[in-house]
C-alpha cells in the first residue's frame, strides 16, 4: 500500500518508519522544509530509541521518503495518516485543531476515489465527522473514508509500543475504512484480538479517557507521597501494597515532581474543556490538573528546606531535565516550572541531560549553566537533584560526586536510588514520600507454607526479583 504521513513529529516518524519497515511504500511529508531537508540527509530532528536506524534503513530500502509537497504526495496514495500537532489553544485547554484542517484544505483537491484518510493526531470527540464535511464541501464526488485511529505510544520506547501495541483502536463508520486499517495492522503481526474496533466518535474519547486516567494515578500518589512524609510511611510500600491490586495494578503509580510532556497536560486540559462545553463538567480531571500544577511549585520549596531553608547564591545541580527518560521532550516538564522557582529564590542552577539540553536551552533562564556530565555539573553544588530517571543516574559514582559537592546532599525526586546505598556513601538523602524517620532494615516476610511469595520494597529501583530461601520464594520488590 501506498501511504502518506502528514506531520513528522514523534507520531509521524515512528508510524511511517514501522509501516514501511513493513513493506509499504511511505512519504512522510511536514511544511517545515529545513526538517524534511534534514530527515533526507538522514539526520533526526527529535530523539527517540531505535529510530534513527529504523528510518535509516527505510530510506535505504526505498520504502521511505520525506517531502513537503503533501498534495503531490496525496494525490498517488491510498491512505492517508493524519499526525499533525493539535496543542493547547490559549488557557481554556481546548484543542487547536488548525494545522489539521489546514492539511486538509491542501491534500483534498488531490485526493483518489476509495481513498482512506486517518486521523492519528488527538482531536476532541466529532472532529471526524468535520473532516469528512469538510472534504465533502472541497469534493463533492470524492468516494473516500474517514477513520480515527488514535497512537498510544510512549515517548522512549514508541517504537516498539507500535510495533507491539496493548491494542489498536479504530474508530470507523464504514467496513471498508474498518477492514483497510485492521488488515494493515495485521500484516504488522499484530492479532486480531488486539485490535478494538469502535464508532469514531468513541475512538477520539478513548485517547483523551485513557490519558486522564493515568495523569489521575500519577496525581493520586504524588498527593499519597505527601501524606506518607507526614505519617512516616513509605510511599513505595503503599504503592506497591495496593498496585498489587489486579483492579489498580503498579503502573504510573511512581511518585515524582509531577507529570508532563506532549499528552497527558495538554488531553487532561482538553478533555476538561470538552466536559465544560458539555455540561458534563470532568471535576476529577479538573482536580488532578491542579493538583498536579501545586505539585510542581511545591519542588522547589522541598528542595529549599533541604537545603537548609535558604538558597540565595547556592549552586544547585539538576540531573535530568526532560520530562521522562528515553526522550529530548521538554513540553511541559516538571523541571521548567522547576528551575524557574530555584532562580526567583536566588539559586545558581547547573543542569546536566544526557539528550534534552539544547531543546531545554529555549524554555529556560538563561542563567542557567549547562554541562556535558553529572559530575561537571554537581561541581561546587550544595545539592544535586535527581529530577528525570534517566538509568545513568542509578550508576552515579557516589564517592566521586560527593568530592565534587560543597554539600553532600541528593535530593531523588525519582526515588531511584535507596537511602542505605546513599547515606552509606556520607550523604544526607531525601527523596518523595519517605517519611522522615532514620534508614530502617527491611525485612522478608516469609508465609509458613513452601513456594509462597513475599515483596520487599524501600530500596528504590523499582524493580522485582526473586531469590529462594529454605525452598521458599520471596520476592524482592
Amino acid at each position: 500500500m501506498r501511504i502518506a504521513i502528514i506531520g513528522t513529529g514523534y507520531v509521524g516518524l515512528v508510524t511511517g518508519a514501522c509501516f514501511a519497515q513493513t513493506g509499504h511504500r511511505v512519504t512522510c511529508v511536514d511544511v517545515d522544509q529545513p526538517k524534511i531537508n534534514l530527515l533526507n540527509k538522514g539526520k533526526m530532528p527529535i530523539y527517540e530509541p531505535g529510530l534513527s536506524e529504523l528510518i535509516t534503513k527505510g530510506r535505504q530500502q526505498k520504502a521511505l521518503d520525506f517531502s513537503s509537497d503533501a498534495r503531490a504526495v496525496a494525490a498517488s496514495t491510498e491512505a492517508v495518516f493524519l499526525a499533525v500537532g493539535t496543542p493547547s489553544s490559549g488557557q481554556d485547554g481546548s484543542a487547536d485543531l488548525t494545522n489539521l484542517y489546514e492539511a486538509i484544505r491542501e491534500i483534498a483537491p488531490a485526493l483518489q476515489d476509495g481513498c482512506l484518510v486517518v486521523i492519528k493526531s488527538t482531536v476532541p470527540v466529532g472532529t471526524g465527522e468535520e473532516v469528512q464535511r469538510l472534504i465533502e464541501s472541497l469534493r463533492p464526488e470524492l468516494d473516500f473514508d474517514v477513520a480515527s485511529n488514535p497512537e498510544f505510544l510512549r515517548a522512549g520506547c514508541a517504537i516498539q509500543d507500535f510495533k507491539m501495541p496493548d491494542r489498536v483502536v479504530i474508530g470507523a463508520d464504514s467496513e471498508r475504512a474498518l477492514d483497510a486499517l485492521s488488515g494493515l495492522y495485521c500484516a504488522m503481526g499484530i492479532e486480531p484480538t488486539r485490535v478494538v474496533a469502535t464508532q469514531r466518535r468513541a475512538a477520539e474519547l478513548i485517547k483523551y479517557a485513557a490519558n486522564g486516567f493515568l495523569a489521575t494515578k500519577i496525581a493520586f500518589i504524588n498527593e499519597i507521597a505527601d501524606l506518607c512524609e507526614k505519617v512516616d510511611a513509605r510511599v513505595g510500600d503503599v504503592a506497591l501494597g495496593i498496585g498489587l491490586d489486579c483492579r489498580i495494578g503498579r503502573q504510573f503509580l511512581n511518585a515524582g515532581p509531577g507529570f508532563g510532556g506532549s499528552c497527558f497536560p495538554k488531553d487532561a486540559r482538553a478533555l476538561a474543556k470538552a466536559g465544560a462545553e458539555h455540561g458534563t463538567p470532568m471535576r476529577i480531571i479538573e482536580a488532578v490538573l491542579a493538583s498536579n500544577e501545586t505539585r510542581k511549585r511545591s519542588i522547589a520549596a522541598k528542595i529549599r528546606a533541604a537545603s537548609g531553608g535558604d538558597l540565595q547564591g547556592k549552586t544547585i545541580a539538576l540531573l535530568g531535565l526532560t520530562f521522562k527518560a528515553g526522550t529530548d521532550d521538554m513540553r511541559e516538564a516538571p523541571s521548567i516550572d522547576l528551575v524557574q522557582a530555584l532562580v526567583e529564590h536566588g539559586a545558581i542552577v547547573h543542569a546536566y541531560d544526557p539528550v534534552g539540553i539544547e531543546r531545554a536551552k529555549p524554555l529556560l533562564p538563561e542563567c542557567v549553566r549547562y554541562h556535558r556530565t553529572a559530575l561537571d555539573a554537581a561541581s561546587g553544588a550544595a545539592a544535586a537533584v535527581i529530577v528525570t530517571e534517566w538509568d545513568e543516574f542509578r550508576h552515579l559514582d557516589l564517592a566521586r560526586l560527593k568530592r565534587r559537592m560543597a554539600a553532600p546532599l541528593l535530593i531523588d525526586l525519582k526515588n531511584m536510588l535507596s537511602a542505605e546505598q546513599v547515606t552509606g556513601r556520607g550523604f544526607k538523602y531525601c527523596a518523595i514520600g519517605n517519611g522522615t524517620s532514620p534508614t530502617r532494615d527491611h525485612a522478608f516476610k516469609v508465609w509458613s507454607k513452601p513456594r509462597a511469595t513475599a515483596y520487599r520494597t524501600g530500596d528504590g529501583t523499582g524493580r522485582r526479583s526473586s531469590i529462594s530461601l529454605n525452598s521458599k520464594v520471596v520476592a524482592a520488590e
